[in-house]
C-alpha cells in the first residue's frame, strides 16, 4: 500500500482568522516536499519504487530485507540516503494458549532520502505504531517538507515504542514470576523464554539502532539545524534510556531463570533422595523374606509371624535411624 502525505500551512481558520498552522493531508501523488509511505509492500510496490521513484535498487533490496540491521547509507552518485531502524512490535503466536501473554520481535523501517526529487520515502514490511501515528496526525509539529526532523521525530517514537514494549514485557514478567511462587508449571516456564526472547531482539536491535543514532548526529551524511540538534538529544536521551532498562531487565530476568532452575534441581534431589529412602526401608522385608525361603535351615524357621516380625522390627528400626539421621535433613 501507497499512501502520500505534505504538509501545509493553514493560512485562515473556519472563522476567517489567520492561522499559519501546519496540517498534512493526504495527496492524489508525488509532490516536492511530500513524504511517501509505503507499508507492506508487494511486487508491484517494488518495481514502482525502483521504475517511477528511481530508487537505487540496492536500497529497494535492503529495505525489503526483513533481516537487515539497522544503518545509514550514502549513495555518491544520486546523493540518496537510506536509514533503515529496527521498529518493535506485537509477535502474534497462534499456538499459544494464554492470549494475555504478549510477546514482541522487532522488524526493520526504512527511510530514503531522495534530494533530486525532495521527498521522503518510508517503507515498513508490517503495519508499523509509528507510521499509523504520523499518518493519522498524532504527531505535533510534523512537516513534511523537513526530512530530517521528520527521521528525528520517527526515531523519538520509536525509542518512546520501546519503553512501553519493555514496560509491558516487565509487568508480564513480574505476573508471571508471582504464579510461578505458587506451582513449578512447564506453561509459566515458557512464558520466560518468551520474556527473555523479546528482550534479546530489543537489546540486539536497540545496540545497532543507537550506532545509526551516532552516526546521524555526526552530520555528515545529513544535514543537521540547531532545532535538529535538539530534538537529536532527546532521541538519545530515551535510546539511552530503552537500552538501560533493557539491560536491567535482561538481567533480573536472567537471575530469576537461574533461581528457579536451581529450586527446580533441589526439588528434584530431594525428590529422588525420599525415593531412594523409601526403596532402602522397603527391600527389608524382601531381604528378610528371601533369607527365610531358602532351604538353609534358620531359627524359628517353622513359625510363620516370627519372620513377619523380624520384617517388621527391622523397618521400623531402619525408618527411625534414616529419619534422625542427617541424610534425610
Amino acid at each position: 500500500m501507497i499512501e502520500f502525505y505534505k504538509t501545509t500551512v493553514l493560512e485562515a481558520d473556519p472563522e476567517g482568522h489567520k492561522s499559519g498552522r501546519l496540517i498534512t493531508r493526504k495527496v492524489d501523488k508525488p509532490e516536492p516536499g511530500c513524504w511517501i509511505s509505503v507499508v507492506a509492500p508487494d511486487a508491484e510496490d517494488r518495481r514502482w519504487l525502483q521504475d517511477e521513484m528511481s530508487i537505487e535498487p540496492e536500497f529497494v533490496r535492503s529495505s525489503l530485507d526483513d533481516e537487515e540491521t539497522s544503518h545509514i547509507d550514502y549513495d555518491d552518485d544520486t546523493g540518496q540516503v537510506l536509514v533503515i531502524v529496527d521498529c518493535p512490535f506485537v509477535e502474534s503466536d497462534r499456538d499459544s494458549v494464554d492470549q494475555d501473554i504478549v510477546q514482541y520481535d522487532t522488524h526493520p523501517l526504512s527511510l530514503i532520502f531522495l534530494p533530486e526529487r525532495d521527498v521522503l520515502v518510508t517503507v515498513s514490511l508490517k503495519e508499523s505504531e509509528t507510521i499509523n501515528a504520523f499518518a493519522q496526525g498524532k504527531v505535533r509539529n510534523l512537516n513534511t517538507c523537513q526530512r530530517t526532523r521528520v527521521l528525528l521525530q520517527m526515531l523519538l517514537h520509536i525509542s518512546q515504542r520501546y519503553l512501553v514494549c519493555l514496560r509491558s514485557v516487565n509487568r508480564q514478567f513480574r505476573e508471571n514470576e508471582r504464579m510461578l511462587r505458587k506451582t513449578m508449571r512447564n506453561d509459566e516456564l515458557i512464558k520466560m523464554l518468551g520474556f527473555e526472547k523479546s528482550l534479546v531482539y530489543f537489546s540486539t536491535s536497540l545496540k545497532s539502532t543507537e550506532a545509526t543514532l551516532h552516526k546521524i548526529g555526526y552530520g555528515r551524511i545529513l544535514r543537521l539545524y540547531e532545532e535538529d540538534r535538539e530534538l537529536l538529544d532527546d532521541v538519545s536521551i530515551e535510546m539511552s534510556q530503552a537500552i538501560e532498562m533493557c539491560s536491567i531487565y535482561s538481567n533480573v530476568l536472567n537471575g530469576t531463570m537461574d533461581a528457579f532452575g536451581n529450586i527446580i534441581n533441589n526439588n528434584m534431589n530431594m525428590t529422588m533422595k525420599t525415593l531412594a529412602i523409601l526403596t532402602l526401608v522397603l527391600s527389608i522385608p524382601n531381604m528378610v523374606y528371601g533369607f527365610y525361603g531358602m532351604n538353609t535351615p534358620l531359627p524359628l524357621d517353622g513359625t510363620w509371624y516370627f519372620a513377619f516380625a523380624l520384617s517388621l522390627v527391622a523397618t521400623l528400626s531402619a525408618t527411625v535411624l534414616l529419619m534422625r539421621s542427617r541424610f534425610v535433613q
